[in-house]
């Protein structure tokens, strides 16, 4: 099973349909089939070893990817919003790569190895043979177990890793969870995460092995983003907590009006309570599906449904309404395993360390393995399973609280913190202790039509909410708290920042 097998069959299937589209540009299935081709000859003439793309999403991207399995080379997207400096340490990794990029930089540092994006699908679209097509002989296509897409983690808790997926992780990932040519002709969905991120990736080739059109939206804004699901006939989306909560704000209340959507999915860092109830009441025609995932596990390995939505709302079945909290029930492909810190299975319901196995868990690294002997991936979450099989994220066991030899999750009291009507965003982070080990800090923003809130009074309102040990020892106010461009909350920077203030402000009053 690899990515080529699933493009062919999508060719097959579906030929003149559309498949991806972005800014007025467009490409078939058939194009995109023909692009994958020219472009792996592309490859092979220039002697390229991968290829990588930096930029938004566009149809340049997916004919990169394709064409980098068709070469038998790996797909490398990095994140186009980091610094050149940044960029350039990452792409020395990969010396002999196709660069895909809009980086004037990047054409001037290799103008022999640099094609910007559209100049990069002109070429493959042309109407005639790519250079050298007839001196180059067959091509060979990446195999089951090779690379296929290299992606380096976000570096949330630390330096970004390159993680490893091969060409039977992601196809086993689309092969057990999505069916084929399941889409009608008007299916449309609208993708808006970035194309370095797992969600993209997997976005893009779900919905092509379904047949389902793929309409790319470079930039995100609450408006935008509703206009163009009514405009294009939107069926199904998929958007990042943060994304949720500012369309969320920006209807203030009134109904989402959005009548072809039918299913709206979420995930990539966890979803505030109060900011999902309020899209579910914004958007009553619309089925919710929370999708849980990580890099290495070639994305979704979990998932809640509409139905979980819809009875965790209306039904009286004890413990429904708190199912809203979990990413649902693990899919039937993969293994879920709970242990405690000594590496025994948890018993019951009792939280600890998450680990994973199953064909498209890769759990592999450049250079190291990190899956046990039996081929278990330690997920670096924390978590437990329900009576009924649901499991519920606490959040990484690094970001864990041990104050007073009691173990904090962040996530709850964070939890607690947003449903303040005056607080916009929340991060609970813990702060060296002598006396207590840790102490817990919590750094909040504030809608526009909540200044006169105060450390007090949000202390007050956790307080009378949770027990008094998990009330912050202090509450700092930003404008804004930094996030990836998923929505992941940055605590390595926000522990940082907050303790250097801090600092500073203590050797400013001593």
């Amino acid at each position: 099973m690899d990515l080529n097998l699933l493009l062919d069959m999508a060719v097959t299937g579906y030929g003149d349909r559309t498949a991806v589209s972005a800014g007025g540009e467009a490409l078939t299935y058939a194009e995109l089939g023909r692009a994958a081709d020219l472009g792996a000859r592309l490859v092979r003439q220039i002697g390229a070893d991968a290829v990588i793309f930096v930029g938004p999403s566009h149809p340049a991207y997916p004919a990169a990817l394709f064409a980098s399995a068709a070469a038998g080379v790996p797909f490398i997207p990095l994140n186009y919003r980091l610094g050149r400096e940044q960029l350039q340490g990452l792409m020395a990794a990969h010396p002999k790569a196709l660069v895909v990029s809009d980086e004037p930089w990047i054409g001037e540092d290799m103008p022999e190895r640099a094609r910007s994006l559209r100049s990069y699908l002109a070429t493959l679209l042309a109407d005639r043979p790519s250079p050298g097509k007839t001196d180059l002989g067959p091509l060979s296509p990446g195999q089951s177990d090779d690379v296929a897409v290299v992606l380096y983690t976000s570096g949330t808790s630390g330096t970004p890793k390159a993680a490893l997926l091969r060409h039977r992780n992601l196809a086993s990932y689309v092969f057990t969870t999505v069916e084929f040519a399941n889409a009608s002709d008007e299916e449309a969905a609208l993708v808006t995460v970035p194309t370095y991120h797992i969600a993209g990736l997997a976005n893009l080739v779900s919905n092509l092995y379904a047949g389902r059109r793929i309409v790319y939206l470079e930039a995100f804004d609450p408006q935008g983003w509703l206009e163009t699901i009514r405009s294009e006939g939107i069926t199904q989306a998929m958007v990042v907590p943060t994304m949720l909560a500012r369309v969320v704000r920006f209807l203030d209340g009134a109904d989402a009006r959005v009548p072809t959507l039918r299913t709206l999915a979420y995930g990539g860092s966890r979803m505030p309570i109060p900011v999902l109830e309020e899209a579910l009441a914004r958007f009553a025609d619309t089925g919710f599906v929370n999708a849980y995932g990580l890099t290495e596990t070639s994305s979704t390995i979990a998932l809640l449904g509409p139905d979980d939505h819809r009875a965790a709302l209306t039904s009286n079945e004890p413990g429904a309404r708190a199912r809203l909290g979990s990413v649902g029930r693990v899919i039937p492909s993969v293994e879920v395993e709970v242990r405690d810190d000594n590496g025994a299975p948890t018993a019951g319901q009792l939280p600890g360390l998450i680990f994973l196995r199953g064909d498209q868990v890769s759990g592999e690294y450049a250079g190291e393995s990190v899956l046990d002997a039996d081929g278990w991936f330690p997920t670096g979450d924390r978590g437990w399973l329900d009576d009924e099989g649901y499991l519920f994220i606490e959040g990484r066991a690094d970001d864990t609280i041990i104050r007073g030899g009691e173990n904090v999750s962040p996530a709850e009291i964070e939890d607690v913190l947003m449903a303040h009507p005056a607080v916009a965003d929340a991060a609970v982070v813990g702060l060296s202790d002598d006396e207590w080990g840790q102490r817990i800090a919590a750094v909040v923003s504030i809608d526009g039509d909540g200044d006169a809130v105060t450390s007090d009074v949000l202390r007050e309102w956790v307080r009378d909410h949770l027990r008094s040990s998990k009330t912050p020892d202090l509450v700092a106010f930003w404008p804004e708290l930094p996030r990836t461009a998923t929505g992941k909350l940055l605590r390595r920077q926000i522990l940082e920042d907050l303790s250097s203030t801090l600092s500073a402000e203590n050797l400013a009053t001593s």
